[in-house]
């Protein structure tokens, strides 16, 4: 009797002792990481790869019930792309599989977003000023005289290791929702921080302060990005990007962006992107984008910079181009365009 005493009152004594730790536990809250100068921390690897589309799609509310997050999380196909053998005219399906658990509904404020846009209110990209369409004509109707691979010039940049794909470096840095790398590397100091995408390894560097802007006609890759802080948030604003870095194929010189980056939690960055150029927008527009703690290691994305990529492309585009030749002088039609 006197060891069953003794049992139930330790047991009491664990179970009353128990409730103030757990109630201190409950009430201690999270603090931001900081710097030496004092802001705070946004360094180390991060993803911001995501199931949810850029655009709502129409018809659709902007919050996710649970069992839409269910079905857009399940197993599946990602889509097929169609690859093509320059020089042996072949082609073949691509097709990429989305595994569980990799992929996520962008969740902000513990809401599944069904859009990463969310202004304007129905989650879609504004349409485009008729400036802004015959600016997208002008071009295309000069491309079409020419195959993709004619030369070099033609050949999309990421292709040439020029710049990420879609927008993935940005800005505003998106993700791709049919690729891959969707991850980066931030290091932060007093007056600089520098992003570095792992897709194309492209690393924009963001000066803090009020220095003095580029010139119009500096047009740097990524446009010339200086950044300030209001209270814990890290505001980025973008100008004078490159001519041939047309966000989504037809922004403007006037095209401005502006981010904020906020420390949410130990695993969060809350991205937040607002896409202002009036001569090609009806009217500005932004969203939001979670980017979580990646646990693992960044390698390097060696493009093809000194192989034969490029260089066995063209070749082949060359080589189509002597086939159809003689075909044409067999044919007796010399000089008949192609």
């Amino acid at each position: 009797m006197r060891r069953v005493a003794a049992l139930c009152i330790a047991l009491c004594l664990a179970t009353a002792s128990a409730g103030p730790v757990s109630a201190v536990a409950a009430q201690t809250e999270w603090v931001v990481p900081r710097t030496p100068d004092g802001h705070p921390d946004l360094q180390g690897n991060w993803t911001n790869e995501t199931l949810t589309p850029l655009q709502r799609p129409r018809g659709q509310g902007p919050i996710l019930t649970p069992e839409e997050v269910t079905r857009i999380e399940q197993p599946r196909t990602g889509g097929t792309d169609q690859v093509c053998f320059y020089g042996a005219g072949t082609c073949t399906e691509l097709i990429t599989l989305v595994e569980a658990g990799d992929f996520r509904v962008a969740t902000v404020n513990g809401e599944p977003r069904s859009s990463l846009v969310t202004n304007p209110p129905d989650g879609r990209v504004p349409r485009l000023t008729p400036e802004a369409r015959q600016r997208s004509r002008d071009p295309q109707a000069l491309w079409n005289q020419f195959e993709q691979y004619d030369h070099p010039e033609l050949a999309p940049l990421s292709e040439r290791c020029l710049m990420s794909f879609g927008s993935s470096a940005g800005p505003p840095m998106l993700p791709n929702r049919r690729l891959y790398n969707n991850n980066y590397t931030i290091v932060q100091t007093a007056d600089h921080v520098v992003i570095m995408a792992e897709m194309i390894h492209d690393a924009r560097i963001i000066r803090i302060g009020d220095g003095p802007r580029l010139p119009a006609h500096l047009r740097p890759w990524m446009g010339d990005s200086w950044g300030h802080w209001e209270g814990d948030v890290l505001v980025v604003e973008t100008t004078n990007f490159h001519p041939l870095q047309r966000f989504r194929g037809n922004a403007s010189d006037d095209l401005k962006v502006t981010e904020r980056f906020s420390r949410v939690d130990e695993e969060t960055i809350l991205y937040e992107f607002t896409v202002d150029d009036p001569t090609t927008y009806a009217e500005p527009w932004g969203g939001e984008v979670p980017m979580k703690a990646l646990h693992d290691q960044l390698y390097e994305y060696a493009c093809h910079e000194g192989n034969h990529n490029l260089v066995g492309i063209l070749r082949g585009a060359r080589y189509q181009e002597r086939l159809e030749a003689q075909s044409r002088a067999s044919a007796g039609n010399p000089d008949e365009p192609r």
